[in-house]
């Protein structure tokens, strides 16, 4: 356990109570967490979610844009839901997303888990714009991810971020709850 991976406990726990509160202070917050988490999973050889902490540096300048347009007159972040025909489309992507990446960790890198990681990086991203856009199914996708995530990073030893997943399972289940009242 490091430096690097307590602060960024912290903050990643800070950052999805903010966004359960569907509070726009989430995005500060996240901007600096995935910035650190991006140094901690390259330093592990977790390619995939190294990159894809990238990804959610700049999905979260374009969430913080989205979500300060989308504020209700009470001050309050829009919830919508998604089509059933969405619901598989979105479905069928993450899983051609996953194989594609998986494969290419697995030819051009040394990743620790290319299949593992690079599925859990494919839902994340979906996930995550799906959280920018306020739709109601990011926080399913997220509690798959949250515990795929913990198995994942108990496997490699990263025993505070898994529990920092542990943690985000609860948030995610909490989130989907308070989320599907305002659906």
């Amino acid at each position: 356990m490091s430096w690097l991976e307590i602060v960024a406990f912290v903050l990643g726990v800070a950052n999805v109570t903010l966004v359960v509160r569907r509070s726009l202070w989430n995005y500060p917050v996240a901007l600096v967490m995935v910035s650190l988490y991006g140094l901690l999973f390259a330093r592990e050889r977790l390619y995939s979610d190294a990159g894809l902490q990238v990804f959610f540096f700049a999905i979260n300048l374009y969430g913080w844009i989205v979500w300060r347009r989308s504020l209700a007159r009470e001050g309050a972040v829009r919830v919508g839901t998604l089509s059933g025909r969405a619901r598989l489309a979105w479905a069928a992507g993450i899983a051609v997303a996953a194989l594609l990446w998986g494969a290419a960790m697995a030819m051009m890198t040394d990743a620790a888990m290319p299949y593992w990681d690079a599925t859990n990086a494919a839902a994340s991203i979906a996930a995550q714009i799906l959280l920018a856009r306020r739709r109601l199914e990011n926080w399913l996708l997220w509690i798959a991810v949250d515990m795929s995530s913990i198995a994942l990073y108990a496997v490699k030893g990263l025993t505070l971020t898994a529990i920092l997943y542990v943690i985000f399972l609860g948030l995610s289940l909490w989130g989907y709850r308070e989320w599907r009242v305002r659906a």
